[in-house]
């Protein structure tokens, strides 16, 4: 249960508080390689409170609108012991190790970071410099500095670090924050210690046991490989089970969806519906290894919110329920938040314009793929550490891409727009909905309007010193039978612009001149506010859903520093950007007298006590290979036409785009009008094996009792791996009148 401040104030009184949860100092073994030599926490919160402080390359460097707050987070993996082994002053610099991390040009920097960042994956600590006498006093060093900088009902600066897991070269970050300066551990848990997020739950747990609050926010899905977000195991075997789903929720409460290095919200692959995925997509892994790839399952906050609610209906728990912050992750002490302040995130190694538009490319990645840094926006009652905490804590936050919009969303059975013409309309959400973060609570059994329907409010409003509002947006997830869908609405929009007759509210007129890096406020607005009901609401579904706030098009960082340069533009980046923020999630679960109401689906445990039997390697061969099978969805009705050519190829082809697509399949529809390979597939343990995204997903096929050989392979049933034991497509006889097919399908919502 979370706790209340002492100043037990109304919550309409919440206000956005704006922060940075995830920056580097020198203190960071890394960030003192890449350059970054003189300026520590103390440095980075006087530039949170809008200071002047010097960029590692000498030149000053300033934030356009001052923080809130802050919590630095210097890794706690051999935190602060290369710039003390590159201090004469340093007792640290006398030990002999101490001149195997002295840094003296390039070839030093690659050695190091290697030398350090292997021990780190392999879980090989270097001895002599994880001893107390080191790691200790950095510790304490840190949260000198927060205190030192921590001004209550002015400026909140929090002790914190960050958790450092890469196995494989993937990352498994975690920014852990403490709520009380005075009730911290001696030494923070590392990644030497353990790789594994539930240990570091486990050790979060016993702090707890302690006194000492804390929480995890978990960052940069987007290169973690698929492993952020795992639904059968995680990457040493452990189970992801009800009490793994319990651990991660009580401990980590957040995930950071927008960085320096990308955006983690989705994916065009994922959501290949959605105009505005394909937004600061990131194709690297740390170190740039030389045999591996990303993986889009498991790297994305939008299919991890599908995965989660999922598994919640199949299995009875969620363990993706998580809110959202945005971060900047920079090793430069210093953040940029904005697209024509951006100097990079990596001291030397993209701290000039040269550098970052010549596309240094350093550990695989190119700077010019680097963005502005993402922002935490917290509602709560007051600038203390305390206060700001439990905004944290409950879920009550946004992130916005850069820029300080402003992102209200409230979720509720019994209010309606006529709320929204009241000065007080905040305080009518508050004591009559839900807001961002939380979850929705059965429908009453009489609403005001007579439906059972989940009625949104949405607010944004504009950076005073950035660029006008485009739209708000509604993102809907649900869920059934193990399968996951997604739908955008557009909410509120600037402009007389109409919706087409599928609903989409067409692009917003840019005002962008490529040529002078340059823009006007002519269209969109300051400020948007709309209502809206679910149209779709089926109350035996799990469901989700979070705002999106877009503001109109800019020029991209690119662009500007082009123009400033006398250069084009690059083309392998967006020449333009739609600044945006996103909501935390409100979840929807339906009591189990609603879930009863619905059709169960059919189950492979289902089959199996009915006598089905898999079909083994030589059964499958025989019945896919160079042949057509007509599948139909059980879940949508939906049909497809599937082609397993004899030389491994699957094409699925005849998708109706009106029906929703199942996640992880990609572009369907697409895909069916062009007749492009799906993917490859092939045969091996019982499992037809296709892949998606880097990723396997296989299908096992089964022959219900009593189905006879003369059937060929009409009424088999395929149970996709990523459908949590759910068997939802058959094998039916090619149909004769396809629309009589697409009239009798269901759409699940």
């Amino acid at each position: 249960m979370v706790a209340t401040t002492a100043t037990a104030q109304e919550p309409a009184d919440r206000k956005a508080y704006f922060g940075e949860t995830h920056v580097h100092t020198s203190w960071s073994f890394d960030a003192y390689i890449f350059g970054n030599h003189v300026t520590g926490p103390a440095d980075a919160y006087k530039y949170a409170k809008g200071e002047p402080i010097k960029h590692p390359l000498g030149y000053d460097i300033q934030i356009t609108t001052p923080l809130d707050w802050m919590g630095v987070t210097d890794h706690s993996e051999y935190a602060g012991v290369v710039r003390l082994s590159n201090d004469p002053e340093s007792p640290i610099s006398k030990l002999a190790i101490a001149k195997e991390l002295q840094v003296h040009d390039a070839a030093d920097i690659q050695r190091i970071y290697l030398w350090l960042g292997t021990s780190m994956i392999e879980e090989k600590p270097i001895a002599a410099l994880v001893q107390p006498e080191v790691s200790d006093t950095v510790w304490q060093a840190n949260n000198k500095a927060a205190d030192e900088a921590n001004e209550p009902g002015k400026f909140t600066a929090f002790c914190s670090y960050e958790w450092t897991s890469t196995p494989d070269y993937r990352n498994m970050h975690r920014n852990v924050f403490f709520k009380d300066c005075a009730k911290v551990p001696a030494r923070p848990f590392s990644s030497l210690e353990s790789q594994t997020p539930s240990d570091l739950w486990a050790w979060m747990d016993e702090q707890r046991k302690a006194g000492i609050d804390l929480l995890a926010i978990s960052h940069n899905a987007n290169v973690s490989g698929g492993l952020m977000f795992p639904t059968e195991v995680d990457f040493q075997g452990r189970p992801i089970d009800k009490a793994w789903a319990e651990a991660r929720d009580r401990n980590e409460r957040l995930t950071e969806i927008k960085q320096i290095k990308g955006a983690s919200e989705t994916h065009p692959l994922l959501s290949p519906n959605d105009e505005f995925a394909n937004y600061e997509i990131l194709n690297f892994l740390l170190g740039n290894p030389e045999d591996a790839f990303i993986t889009i399952g498991g790297s994305f906050v939008r299919q991890a919110l599908k995965d989660g609610i999922a598994m919640q209906q199949a299995k009875g728990y969620n363990p993706f329920k998580t809110g959202i912050v945005g971060g900047s992750d920079s090793h430069n002490t210093g953040v940029p938040y904005r697209q024509e302040n951006f100097y990079g995130g990596h001291a030397r190694l993209d701290g000039t314009m040269k550098e970052r538009m010549a596309g240094h490319n350093f550990t695989g990645l190119d700077v010019r793929l680097e963005n502005p840094a993402g922002l935490t926006g917290l509602w709560a009652d007051e600038n203390t550490r305390a206060s700001l905490f439990e905004a944290m804590q409950r879920k009550e936050t946004f992130a916005t891409s850069g820029p300080r919009m402003q992102l209200r969303f409230f979720g509720g059975w019994n209010f309606d727009g006529g709320m929204l013409r009241n000065d007080d309309w905040v305080k009518l959400a508050y004591s009559s909905a839900v807001p961002m973060g939380a979850d929705l609570p059965a429908p009453p059994a009489v609403t005001r309007s007579g439906e059972s329907v989940p009625r949104f409010v949405v607010w944004a409003l504009k950076d005073p010193s950035a660029a006008n509002l485009d739209r708000i947006q509604i993102v809907k997830g649900w869920s059934k039978d193990g399968q996951s869908f997604e739908k955008v609405y557009d909410v509120v929009w600037s402009g007389d612009r109409e919706p087409d007759v599928f609903g989409k509210v067409p692009a917003i007129q840019s005002t962008v001149d490529l040529v002078s890096a340059t823009y006007d406020d002519t269209t969109g607005k300051t400020e948007l506010i709309g209502y809206w009901s679910d149209p779709d609401f089926d109350p035996s579904l799990d469901a989700f859903y979070y705002a999106r706030a877009l503001a109109i098009p800019t020029p991209r960082w690119t662009t500007i520093q082009a123009r400033e340069l006398g250069v084009p533009p690059p083309e392998m980046v967006p020449a333009t950007v739609q600044e945006r923020a996103w909501s935390s999630p409100i979840w929807y679960t339906p009591t189990a007298d609603e879930r009863a109401k619905a059709v169960a689906g059919r189950t492979v445990d289902d089959l199996e006590k009915q006598g089905a039997v898999a079909l083994n390697d030589d059964e499958l061969k025989s019945l896919v290979t160079g042949k057509y099978l007509w599948l139909k969805n059980a879940v949508t009705g939906g049909l497809m036409k599937t082609r397993w050519t004899s030389d491994g190829l699957l094409l699925i082809m005849n998708v109706d785009p009106r029906i929703p697509q199942p996640s992880e399949f990609g572009d369907l529809p697409s895909h069916s009008y062009l007749g492009n390979p799906n993917s490859a597939y092939s045969i091996a343990d019982g499992k037809l094996v296709t892949n998606f995204g880097n990723r396997d997903y296989t299908y096992k096929v089964y022959k219900p009792s009593g189905h006879g050989d003369d059937k060929g392979g009409v009424g088999l049933i395929f149970a996709r791996s990523n459908e949590f034991g759910y068997a939802n497509y058959e094998v039916v006889e090619p149909p004769v009148f396809l629309g009589t097919e697409v009239t009798g399908a269901t759409v699940p919502e």
